[in-house]
């Protein structure tokens, strides 16, 4: 049987696979994460512009009748 010769897998090698597995699981806790914010972000900016005078236009992206830095006396 070729079973004695099948080399026995060392602790470092081990711990180098957890190691891994960790990270790639935390990169798609982050993943996940990200992509609820995103989610989240898209809800509540929807909502911000449906609500208000109801045009949905953002009133700090309007052009101001004097451009900023100039000065009338």
């Amino acid at each position: 049987m070729s079973s004695k010769s099948k080399r026995q897998q060392t602790m470092a090698k081990r711990t180098r696979e957890q190691t891994v597995r960790e990270r790639r699981a935390l990169k798609q806790e982050k993943k996940a994460a990200a992509a609820a914010a995103r989610a989240e972000g898209a809800d509540s900016t929807l909502l911000a512009e449906t609500a208000g005078d109801g045009t949905g236009a953002d009133p700090a992206l309007e052009s101001p009748e004097e451009p900023a830095g100039i000065v009338s006396l």
